[in-house]
Formats: structure tokens, C-alpha cells, sequence
């Protein structure tokens, strides 16, 4: 077990971590960018991009390889390491971000961004056939099933929403809910039932993911009423289940929105001085590559004005107004 002090942790390694770490790195500011995976977060789960300005087709992990080399280029000290246990504050305001080997990084600022993660059927098929026809993201992915069948399941509105968006691309698009009536707001449901692209499948959960040659060309269904099975064709599967943030390892009371995503301020500061958050894991209405890494902009700029202020003895900038934004994830 070993103590490292610095001056900024960021803790996740995806596109709004890199971001952050670059500018801590470009800000001279002592930082770490702590992930226990690979460093490229969710792009690494994109087989392809083409929403990213600049780049009108690239692969997930080139994109991911060039967000890291950016970011050691420029100081950055981005660390393959182990799982972050807990992010507590001391009494003197210094932040403590314990590892699962024991390990802990002192510093005065941590920034989150340790993203969320979708919520899985955990069925089989489902990891092989990821980024080969299952997917979890409908703008990131919907384009390429142009003319395609595909599948949506969920029942909230994410589902409903994505379900329509998704008929921009499809041919036709099967919706499949465990149960008999949607979650999702009225008026949304009303865009599904009026989309003639959309056949919603009730009572039915998808029990197993299948293909031939490494893409996915049927799911295996099975309605919980009559326990009827049978396959359903399609080469796309959109799930959209629930989304996770990743926000448990910080300790003491957060404000937070009803779905635990961190509501910050403009400056990206939480409810918590000191405490930063950027990409996913927060509050806002989109999640994509774009918006993770301009937040992380404004979070490490911001780190640099809260710590200069620190250093001199004035008194921080103060908060801003919370922003609260319904997520799409």
C-alpha cells in the first residue's frame, strides 16, 4: 500500500477522462487518470464512428488509441490499474480516491468520469454478438441498419424513443416488451403506435442471441403468457433496459437526479466542492463522445481556476446554479 500525492484524480479512462487528463496535463497540474480496463471506456464497445466531428468514419478503438496518445502527449499519466473502491473528502477538504489493492491518491480535486454502464439481458449471445448486431445505442449505431429488420427491447421511454428514431434507418422494427402495457410517457407510446415501421411484441423476452459468421441473424423469443418460442428475424438488436452510472464510490451525501446521475453546476462542479464530474456519469440530455469531452473541458479548466484560488488563499469561485437535464441513456 502506498500514499501518492497530487493535484487533480481523474478517475475513468473514456473519452471525457482522456479529455480531462490532457488538460490537467496542458495546465502543468500533477494528475493521474486512473482506469481499471483499457483506456477508450465505451468506445471500445463501438465497432464503428461516424458522429465524431472530423472523423467522418472511424473505428472505436482507433478513435480510443488516438484519445490516449493525445492525452500522455500532454502530460497526462493515465494508469491501467486497479478498480477505484471509494472517493472519500477529509476534514480539510483533501479527497482521498482508495484503490482495491489498498493504494490511495491524496489530491484537492477529483474529477468523475467513470461513465455508466447499460443495463445487459445477460442471455447468451448477447457479449458475442456485441458491436455485430447488438447494440446499445441507437444514434451512435442506427445508421448502419439501413433497409435492416431490427430489434428494440424495453419498455420506458428510451425504448419507445430509440424505437422510432431507429425506423429513420430500418425497414421495420420490432419492439419487444416483457410486459402488457409501456412505461414510457403517453405521448411518446402514441409515436410508436402511430409508426407504421413499428410491431410491438408484448409479454416477450428475449432468451438467446444467435448468428452465422460473426454477425447476428435471429434473436430466440418466448412469450411469458403462453410460453410460446419461436425465432424472430433480424440482424440488429437495441437494448435498452436501463442504463447504470457508475456513481457508487462516492461517499457521503450527493446531489443527485432520480436516476443517480450527478447534477453539477456549469463549471461541471458537483455538490460537493472539490468534487468534479464529466461525460456519463452526469445529468444532462445526451451522452456521446461530443458532449463527454466538452465537459471534461470545462471540468479541467475549472479544476485549474478552483486550485489557483486554493493555492493563493482566496476563496474558490463559487458554484453555479445546478443544471438538471433529463438523460437519454
Amino acid at each position: 500500500m502506498a500514499t501518492h500525492e497530487l493535484e487533480v484524480v481523474i478517475i475513468g479512462a473514456g473519452p471525457a477522462g482522456l479529455c480531462a487528463g490532457m488538460y490537467a496535463g496542458r495546465s502543468m497540474l500533477k494528475n493521474v487518470v486512473l482506469e481499471q480496463g483499457l483506456p477508450g471506456g465505451e468506445l471500445l464497445n463501438t465497432e464503428v464512428i461516424e458522429d465524431y466531428i472530423g472523423f467522418e468514419h472511424v473505428l472505436g478503438y482507433e478513435l480510443a488509441d488516438k484519445f490516449n496518445a493525445h492525452a500522455i502527449k500532454f502530460a497526462a499519466d493515465v494508469r491501467t490499474y486497479h478498480r477505484v473502491e471509494r472517493v472519500r473528502r477529509t476534514a480539510d477538504g483533501t479527497f482521498e480516491t482508495v484503490m482495491e489493492n489498498g493504494d490511495i491518491f491524496a489530491s484537492p480535486a477529483v474529477i468523475v468520469t467513470a461513465g455508466g454502464t447499460p443495463i445487459k439481458l445477460e442471455i447468451p449471445g448477447e457479449i458475442e454478438y456485441a458491436g455485430k448486431g447488438v447494440s446499445y445505442c441507437a444514434i451512435c449505431d442506427g445508421a448502419f441498419f439501413k433497409q435492416h429488420t431490427i430489434m428494440v427491447v424495453g419498455g420506458g421511454d428510451a425504448a419507445c424513443e430509440e424505437a422510432d428514431f431507429l425506423t429513420r434507418y430500418a425497414a421495420k422494427v420490432y419492439l419487444v416488451h416483457r410486459r402488457d402495457a409501456f412505461r414510457a410517457s403517453k405521448i411518446v407510446q402514441q409515436r410508436v403506435f402511430n409508426n407504421p415501421k413499428i410491431e410491438v411484441i408484448w409479454d416477450t423476452v428475449v432468451d438467446e442471441i444467435a448468428g452465422a459468421e460473426g454477425l447476428m441473424t435471429h434473436a430466440k423469443i418466448r412469450n411469458l403468457k403462453s410460453g410460446e418460442r419461436r425465432d424472430l428475424q433480424a440482424t440488429g438488436l437495441f437494448i435498452f433496459v436501463g442504463f447504470r452510472p457508475n456513481t457508487g464510490i462516492i461517499e457521503g451525501h450527493i446531489e443527485h437526479d432520480a436516476s443517480g446521475y450527478l447534477i453539477t453546476d456549469a463549471n461541471m462542479e458537483t455538490s460537493i466542492r472539490g468534487l468534479f464530474a464529466a461525460g456519463d456519469v452526469r445529468a444532462q440530455l445526451t451522452r456521446q463522445v461530443t458532449t463527454a469531452v466538452g465537459d471534461a473541458t470545462t471540468a479541467a479548466i475549472a479544476v485549474e481556476k478552483y486550485l489557483t484560488a486554493r493555492k493563493n488563499g482566496a476563496p474558490p469561485p463559487q458554484p453555479q446554479p445546478m443544471l438538471t437535464a433529463r438523460g437519454t441513456g
